[in-house]
């Protein structure tokens, strides 16, 4: 993201003052404030906004390493390997503040991107406000009902998405942030292995 904002916009973000917090948000938020800390307004963001998404779509894709399996959080592929199986019960689709692109690119080098279908899932590239995203990503999955959603996140913005969207969320104290600032979801386990349980309950 620093790479295509400086390439776009010819400016320097090595010297920011402000730490610009990312985790859970989307990536044309993250943009818009280092842009904001480096004083570029917001017209002048909003006009080279599509530029800075082809840059950073074009640098990640430069960046990313081949193999990302490494940095997959222990029993996702299993869980996801027994959600695939039971297609019935279950439906796979990504909700991420990544830009569509780099999210598929992250996935295919984690090696888990044959769990998230082409032309499913709601993403940064769609909306700039993670709370819109699961409306979204229901609504490309046929119009999923709410009461079958299930948002699945390790942060506390993930939980407010699931939030605005009204459908139940399911934490992680996997990634950031530890059990009891993720207490808000309707279920908190401390890692994947503990995830099917809750969702096969909740799928009865």
């Amino acid at each position: 993201m620093r790479a295509a904002i400086e390439s776009v916009h010819g400016v320097s973000l090595d010297d920011l003052r402000r730490r610009v917090e990312a985790a859970g948000r989307t990536d044309a938020a993250i943009a818009r404030d280092l842009l904001r800390a480096a004083g570029v307004d917001d017209a002048t963001i909003d006009a080279r906004a599509a530029e800075v998404t082809a840059a950073a779509v074009a640098a990640y894709d430069d960046l990313c390493p081949p193999d990302l399996s490494d940095r997959v959080a222990p029993g996702i592929p299993a869980l996801l390997e027994a959600l695939a199986d039971e297609p019935d019960t279950f439906a796979l689709s990504l909700v991420t503040g990544n830009f569509e692109p780099i999210a598929r690119r992250k996935l295919a080098a984690a090696g888990l991107g044959r769990y998230f279908a082409e032309g499913q899932g709601g993403f940064g590239s769609d909306s700039p406000s993670r709370a819109e995203l699961p409306a979204i990503a229901r609504a490309r999955a046929g119009g999923w009902p709410r009461e079958r959603a299930i948002v699945i996140g390790d942060t506390p913005r993930d939980i407010a998405c699931a939030r605005a969207d009204e459908v139940r969320v399911a934490a992680i104290a996997t990634g950031p942030f530890r059990a009891e600032a993720l207490a808000d979801a309707d279920a908190v386990v401390d890692g994947a292995h503990a995830l099917l349980p809750v969702l096969r309950d909740w799928a009865r």
